[in-house]
């Protein structure tokens, strides 16, 4: 699972290994350190709790900080403490999308993903059941919070005509420096999707020497070029040299989304347009 994969990328550092979402994170103490790692906090909990009140006061500690985080975009939060310690595996999977949409995760989550549930209500000493739809995730725009549009969507949406300009642009930008290490780009969307090019880009346009064995000069495989070392020495390089935080995702690029690709290098264009 996607979710499963994501934990275990963020908690490699601390030798963590998710495995089954229930019976992992039902305690608190792999969500504390996901939420610690994430957002760069240290949270006033005891490291290890073996009774049901002591977990549960972790996880309420735990649950109290991502309200903190998530109050501002006014979403509902579809769980409580006792669902999470219940093993509820349903709202344990909406706290993990809410999580890795804030955080901007570099994943692909799989778009409009329902479950049925299953409803037993009491009545009159009768046991009552109803089915339930409940709607984990959406389309990736609308979790991502991408859906303010922008210049590129109105260039793709009604100006087609302009986007080999803008290629042509963007080309000319980034050999102009690539040429340098005696490399060409010819196809924009191909030629950066292994995130190679992004970062030898960025150690020209910043003026330093980005170490070989620090990245895989030859990606093998989605893994290499979305995940650490390629992630961090392009889109955490570019952070680091000042930018903004793109709207395009580093899978949208190892996708071989063109827009995706456009956003990142035109970022870059409008920083770095006068750099020799």
């Amino acid at each position: 699972m996607v979710l499963i994969d994501w934990i275990n990328d963020v908690l490699v550092e601390d030798r963590i290994i998710v495995k089954q979402l229930e019976e992992d994170l039902f305690d608190g103490q792999v969500l504390q350190k996901l939420l610690e790692t994430l957002a760069g906090c240290k949270l006033n909990v005891a490291e290890v709790t073996q009774s049901e009140i002591g977990q549960k006061q972790k996880l309420q500690t735990v649950l109290e900080a991502v309200q903190e985080l998530l109050r501002p975009h006014g979403w509902a939060l579809p769980w409580t403490v006792d669902a999470i310690h219940g093993k509820n595996l349903v709202a344990i999977l909406h706290l993990l999308v809410s999580l890795a949409t804030h955080f901007r995760a570099p994943i692909r989550l799989p778009e409009h993903v329902s479950v049925q549930v299953v409803v037993v209500r009491k009545r009159e000493g009768l046991l009552h059941s109803s089915h339930v739809t409940e709607e984990l995730t959406t389309t990736t725009e609308q979790m991502m919070g991408r859906f303010e549009r922008d210049a590129f969507d109105t260039l793709f949406d009604h100006a087609p005509d302009k986007l080999s300009l803008v290629k042509k642009s963007l080309i000319t930008f980034v050999n102009k420096h690539l040429n340098k290490l005696n490399l060409e780009v010819t196809e924009l969307e191909t030629q950066f999707a292994d995130g190679v090019y992004l970062v030898l880009l960025m150690g020209l346009l910043e003026d330093y020497f980005v170490p070989l064995h620090n990245f895989y000069l030859t990606p093998d495989g989605f893994d290499q070029k979305v995940r650490r070392p390629q992630r961090v020495l392009a889109f955490e390089l570019m952070l680091d040299g000042g930018l903004q935080k793109p709207k395009a995702r580093p899978e949208d690029v190892v996708s071989l989304d063109l827009k995706s690709t456009l956003r990142v290098l035109y970022n870059l264009f409008n920083k770095y347009k006068n750099a020799e």
